[in-house]
């Protein structure tokens, strides 16, 4: 626990206030206000001055890219702030990766004392809190998987019902002016797709229907709904064939709600890949047709005919996360027979690929096992700096012995059952509402079917307690537990990757460039 604060006319303070989507569910002590009564009360009590409060309102806290949280780095690389207070860890963040990094590595060098009032973790003193801060942290970032999952899952839901979920719907189609979650025509646009659909049932191939577009100047999709279009290559604000064939054979188009086609690396990642066309979901008859039925099953044959056949797609560590440093393009990966005649991955600049008649970017050739190595090599190096298993070990006895003591589990179980009394009470009522004809059918329908899905996630929470609760683990064996899994996940986990690495760039010398989350470890191989 932190104590009397002995000099604090020596410290200029930074109050962070982190409040999340998926934190609003969790009640009115997770909101900003709140959160900012107990710092304030905090500082008077001990005579702090405030330099400036910063809130990041509806961020997550596994990116550490929040504005209020960047503005506040600046700020202490000014020198401006020497002191760093929150609510608890998690409003720092929940990825464990980073928040070690800030806690163990940033804040000590850039002399900033951190307080994180409800944890008593007080970086300014020796304290057994400060001790089991690693954990606290991998429980953060393990309640934040957990929410992200249990969010993916409400949104597949969503999708299954035919509803639009996206930021952005297909081009030729705008969001409906009073109906949530569904599309209607944009008629500003409408003609230029049914245009490219006409010129595709004429013959035109996909690529001469980009050059006639890009000759014209129409914009682009990205042009269109006023999208970044910063990133440099070829294909920056023209339209491409690619894009013209990918129009040309969705089935947004004859009125079926298309989603599902991407899917993120990671929930601590933006960055996303592609799907197999089987786990696409798609459901008939949404919304209005741009196309009918028939031109659209035309044009679809007339372009699966031109295609080649192409070669197969490979998983690969780095996938999603290797790029051409020249060009700024993903690198792909292509299937090749070493000396040995034995089957070998090499990356290569796709831009080389397409275009090496017109000279554009290099081959960049080089075995995926090569640069796969050298990353691992320096995650390994980045990670032994953390990662003690010897003093963990100690650590996470204590961690875990306390939580047994607090009856954690049995408070949160206490906490779901209230929650899933509370659900079933709301379903009661609701049902009643709809027999005595006070709730409209169509609101009924979409009510019962939110709070149903929440008991039921509710129900799988809980029956996940009551096992643990029946089959307790020794503290012991949870701390090795916990502490195996921490290492196992260190060095050539894909997690840990995505939680690590913004991105990792190849250049024209086979040099390999990481760029990690955080500046002062990037590196060059």
């Amino acid at each position: 626990m932190y104590q009397e604060i002995s000099n604090p006319m020596d410290y200029h303070v930074a109050l962070y206030i982190r409040l999340s989507k998926e934190d609003e569910s969790e009640g009115p002590s997770q909101s900003v206000t709140n959160q900012k009564s107990l710092l304030d009360e905090f500082v008077q009590k001990h005579r702090l001055q405030v330099y400036d409060t910063y809130i990041d309102d509806g961020w997550s806290g596994t990116n550490f890219d929040r504005p209020d949280f960047q503005r506040m780095i600046g700020d202490i690389e000014a020198k401006k702030v020497n002191m760093v207070i929150t609510k608890d860890l998690s409003r720092l963040g929940r990825d464990y990766i980073m928040t070690g990094h800030y806690m163990e590595r940033y804040f000590p060098e850039h002399r900033v004392r951190y307080i994180s009032l409800l944890d008593g973790i007080d970086t300014g003193v020796e304290s057994s809190a400060n001790d089991i801060t690693p954990f606290r942290a991998i429980m953060n970032d393990m309640y934040a998987k957990d929410i992200s999952k249990k969010i993916k899952s409400v949104k597949r839901d969503k999708q299954r019902k035919g509803q639009f979920i996206g930021g952005k719907p297909v081009y030729g189609y705008k969001m409906h002016p009073t109906e949530k979650n569904k599309i209607i025509i944009d008629e500003e646009v409408a003609p230029i797709v049914r245009r490219i659909f006409a010129m595709a049932l004429d013959g035109v191939s996909c690529r001469q229907i980009a050059a006639t577009l890009n000759e014209e100047g129409v914009p682009t999709p990205a042009a269109y709904c006023g999208w970044n279009m910063g990133r440099k290559g070829p294909y920056a604000g023209l339209w491409s064939s690619e894009r013209i064939s990918n129009m040309l054979q969705n089935e947004t188009y004859i009125g079926n709600m298309v989603q599902g086609r991407q899917v993120k690396i990671s929930y601590k990642s933006k960055k996303c890949l592609h799907q197999d066309r089987n786990n696409w979901v798609v459901v008939e008859d949404t919304h209005e047709p741009l196309i009918d039925a028939e031109s659209f099953r035309k044009v679809r044959m007339l372009v699966n005919s031109r295609k080649r056949t192409r070669s197969r797609t490979y998983d690969f560590l780095l996938k999603g996360l290797i790029f051409c440093h020249e060009c700024g393009y993903p690198l792909g990966v292509l299937n090749r027979p070493n000396a040995k005649g034995e089957e070998t991955l090499y990356f290569v600049c796709r831009t080389y690929q397409r275009f090496t008649k017109n000279s554009a970017c290099t081959t960049h050739y080089i075995k995926e096992k090569t640069v796969t190595d050298a990353v691992i090599a320096k995650v390994r190096e980045v990670c032994e700096d953390y990662l003690h298993p010897a003093e963990l070990l100690p650590i996470a006895q204590r961690a875990v012995e306390q939580a047994q003591k607090e009856n954690a589990l049995e408070v949160e179980l206490q906490s779901v059952k209230s929650k899933i009394d509370s659900l079933t009470a709301n379903l009661d009522k609701v049902y009643m509402d709809r027999l005595s004809g006070l709730l409209p059918e169509a609101d009924f329908e979409r009510i019962y079917s939110k709070v149903k899905l929440e008991r039921s996630l509710l129900d799988e929470k809980k029956q996940e307690l009551e096992l643990r609760r029946k089959s307790p683990v020794p503290a012991e064996d949870r701390a090795k537990e916990l502490v195996q899994r921490f290492m196992d996940s260190a060095f050539a986990s894909r997690e840990l990757l995505v939680s690590l690495i913004d991105r990792i760039e190849l250049t024209e010398e086979k040099r390999v460039i990481i760029k990690f989350r955080f500046a002062e470890l990037d590196e060059v191989g």
